[in-house]
């Protein structure tokens, strides 16, 4: 909530032109990706888009090479976003859900407040049915979806994400290896019915106990 990431830079256009500037300028060297964050509106995706391109154009025209397929892309941590996410899959590159603010703004409780810790839960079937809204708007446009933020490094819900059909998981360094073990000791079909089975619980306590459960294929591996 507030005035941050991408709806600030909006109001700071100077500032923005700046940063797309440093982006845009190596974009030729190498593996360069943009993404707006906290992407709410269309209109803001699009403002956002149109500030990029126009920056493009003006390094262009003072001979600076700029990569012409940069892939651009939403972070969609806003439920508004996550509901509009077929139509931004039309305009976006990727996606990244960034869940630790898709979780605390779906279920309104500030993942800071230990007052409402207990409504803060990642495998709340509503933000379930988000991420497996989102992933299916990718897919129709056949674009990646990432997934961030602290689910992405828990081993518990590795099997739930890419049965779900996320692509990408963005994880600490110091994660990697269980992540890679747990994907590594897994079979795509069995998560696949693992999401399908989590998408029709209705707490999240049911969610944890059907992950937690080694029978369904996604408690702990010895």
């Amino acid at each position: 909530l507030g005035l941050r990431s991408l709806r600030l830079s909006l109001r700071e256009p100077a500032s923005f032109r700046t940063q797309l500037r440093a982006l845009l300028r190596v974009s030729s060297l190498g593996d360069v990706r943009v993404m707006f964050p906290l992407v709410t509106t269309l209109g803001e995706w699009r403002r956002a888009r149109a500030i990029l391109d126009e920056v493009a154009s003006e390094l262009r025209a003072e001979g600076v090479a700029v990569r012409p397929d940069l892939p651009v892309g939403a972070m969609i941590e806003v439920p508004a976003a996550a509901l509009m996410a077929d139509h931004l899959a039309r305009e976006a590159d990727f996606f990244s859900i960034g869940t630790n603010d898709l979780v605390q703004y779906a279920l309104a409780a500030d993942r800071t407040n230990e007052a409402v810790a207990d409504l803060y839960n990642a495998a709340d079937p509503a933000v379930l049915r988000m991420i497996a809204m989102v992933v299916a708007a990718a897919r129709a446009r056949s674009i990646d979806v990432t997934v961030c933020g602290s689910v992405a490094g828990d081993p518990l819900y590795t099997r739930l994400l890419l049965g779900l059909g996320v692509t990408h998981l963005s994880t600490p360094p110091h994660q990697l290896p269980e992540i890679k073990r747990v994907i590594r000791a897994m079979r795509l079909d069995q998560a696949r019915s693992l999401a399908a089975e989590a998408l029709t619980r209705d707490t999240a306590e049911s969610v944890l106990a059907l992950l937690r459960d080694p029978r369904s294929g996604a408690g702990p591996i010895d």
